[in-house]
């Protein structure tokens, strides 16, 4: 298994972020990412949704572009598969999973987590893991209807402002998803305290995640 180093903590990385939806990669790594990119400069980033609308889609550009100011090199892939019918269209967005393995060799993997309960989250993680078996991969955590967050493994603390920057990025450019009642700061915000708790963060914010296997 490929190795993620953690000795070299100022070596630029290769990151795969896979998120099922235009949100999704924001809300379950997005300050995780700010730290690593202002940590590891020359950082390169490939980051894909694989539902969207075109209004969504808009948003994700622009939301990605912000979240990776720092990176010197990333590309953005958007892709528009029918969002709650990930099961039913398992074998498209497989070759999708292909072509990215054919574009990328990354060091490090952000995606969903296998046991959540959304079917799309749910069928992006286990897609990931079928794909990519040689990489360091980190699931993410999505607050959601299903309760059904579990016991992450890994935490990465964060800073006040870099938590905050989180939130202000979500709710500058997701503005279609303000009228929903879980889309709210108190939410994101509330996940990276009890993930700080944890942690004992000094901050008292972290972002977590479910780490199946590791080598470092």
């Amino acid at each position: 298994m490929t190795p993620f180093s953690i000795a070299a903590a100022t070596d630029p990385l290769v990151i795969l972020c896979l998120g099922a939806h235009c949100d999704d990669i924001e809300i379950g790594c997005g300050a995780t990412l700010l730290r690593l990119l202002a940590e590891r400069p020359g950082s390169m980033v490939h980051w894909a949704v694989f539902a969207s609308t075109p209004e969504r889609e808009q948003e994700a550009r622009s939301s990605a572009e912000a979240f990776l100011a720092d990176a010197p090199t990333s590309i953005v892939t958007i892709k528009s598969f029918r969002e709650s019918y990930f099961p039913y269209v398992a074998a498209d967005i497989k070759d999708a999973f292909e072509a990215l393995k054919a574009s990328i060799t990354p060091d490090l993997i952000f995606t969903h987590r296998r046991r959540d309960e959304h079917q799309d989250h749910r069928t992006v993680a286990e897609l990931t893991w079928n794909t990519f078996r040689d990489h360091a991969i980190a699931e993410y955590e999505i607050p959601k209807y299903e309760g059904d967050l579990g016991r992450p493994n890994l935490y990465v603390p964060l800073s006040t402002e870099v938590a905050e920057r989180k939130i202000d990025l979500l709710f500058e450019h997701f503005t279609s998803q303000l009228g929903r009642s879980w889309f709210r700061k108190e939410t994101f915000r509330g996940m990276m305290a009890v993930r700080g708790v944890e942690c004992n963060a000094k901050s008292g914010f972290a972002e977590a995640f479910h780490v199946r296997k590791i080598v470092i």
